[in-house]
C-alpha cells in the first residue's frame, strides 16, 4: 500500500485528484477531491457548499476568463449514493441515474474534456452507503495517449472496502505540456486518522503553488450522517 501525502506530493501537478475509501476505524465511507491550477483562470477557484454537495465559483469574478471546464458541481448526492468528479459530468451521472441507469452506463454517454492538447480525463467515484453497508466505485474517461479519435473507458468497483485503505486517482502523471493522462488503476493507499488530520494531510501533500481547493467527507457507515471539510487557498 503506497503512502497517500507521499503519492499526492511525488509530482509537482496532479492536476485533479479523487481519494475514496474506508476510516481506520471502519466506521467511515471516505472520500476527498481536489483541483489544481497552473493559469490564472484555473487559480481563480474556490469550493461551495451547495445542499448536499459543492460547485467551484470565481474567487475574483472579474478575472474569470473561461467558465467551460472549470466551472461546476464536484459533488451531488443522490439518495444513499455520493457522486464527485471533476466536471460537469457529475450532472450527467445523477440525471441518469435517477432515470435508473448505473455509474458505468451514465458515463458512457460522455468522454474525455476537448481541451486539446492535454485532453484532460474525466474522473469521477460514486460512493454508496445504505442499511450499513458501503461499496464504491471509480472510473476514468481518458484520450488514447493523446489521441482524440478514440475514448477509453475504465471503471473499477471496490465492494466491503477495508478499514484504512483507499484508492486514488488523478488526471495526469506529472506536470508537463502536453500534461500526459494518468495511467494503470487507481492507486493503493492508506486512510489516516480522522476527517480533521486526514484533510490537512492531503492538503498539506499537494504542491504549494498550485494547489486551490479540496474537499473532503466522512460518512458515517451505520447512520449516513457525514461530517465534510472544505479549504480553499483563496480564503
Amino acid at each position: 500500500m503506497t503512502d497517500l501525502q507521499k503519492e499526492i506530493g511525488s509530482t509537482s501537478y496532479p492536476g485533479r485528484g479523487i481519494v475514496i475509501g474506508t476510516s481506520e476505524d471502519g466506521k467511515y465511507a471516505v472520500c476527498a477531491y481536489f483541483i489544481m491550477g497552473r493559469s490564472e483562470n484555473s487559480r481563480n477557484r474556490v469550493f461551495v457548499e451547495d445542499g448536499e454537495g459543492i460547485r467551484t465559483q470565481a474567487f475574483d469574478p472579474s478575472k474569470m476568463e473561461d467558465p467551460s471546464l472549470i466551472i461546476y458541481a464536484p459533488v451531488r448526492v443522490l439518495g444513499n449514493s455520493t457522486i464527485v468528479t471533476n466536471g460537469d459530468q457529475t450532472d450527467t451521472v445523477y440525471d441518469l441515474m435517477k432515470e435508473g441507469k448505473t455509474f458505468e452506463e451514465s458515463l458512457r454517454t460522455r468522454e474525455f474534456e476537448p481541451d486539446a492538447p492535454n485532453y484532460t480525463p474525466r474522473i469521477s467515484g460514486l460512493m454508496n452507503v445504505e442499511n450499513g453497508k458501503y461499496d464504491f466505485a471509480m472510473s476514468i474517461l481518458k484520450s488514447n495517449n493523446g489521441d482524440p479519435s478514440q475514448c477509453l473507458r475504465f471503471t473499477y468497483t471496490y465492494d466491503n472496502p477495508k478499514a484504512g485503505e483507499g484508492y486514488f486517482i488523478h488526471t495526469y502523471m506529472q506536470d508537463g505540456n502536453p500534461l500526459p493522462s494518468f495511467e494503470g488503476e487507481p492507486t493503493r493507499v492508506n486512510i489516516a486518522g480522522d476527517i480533521d488530520t486526514f484533510t490537512n494531510n492531503v492538503w498539506n501533500a499537494l504542491n504549494a503553488d498550485n494547489k486551490v481547493s479540496l474537499f473532503t467527507r466522512y460518512i458515517e457507515i451505520a447512520t449516513g450522517k457525514y461530517e465534510t471539510r472544505i479549504i480553499n487557498k483563496n480564503a
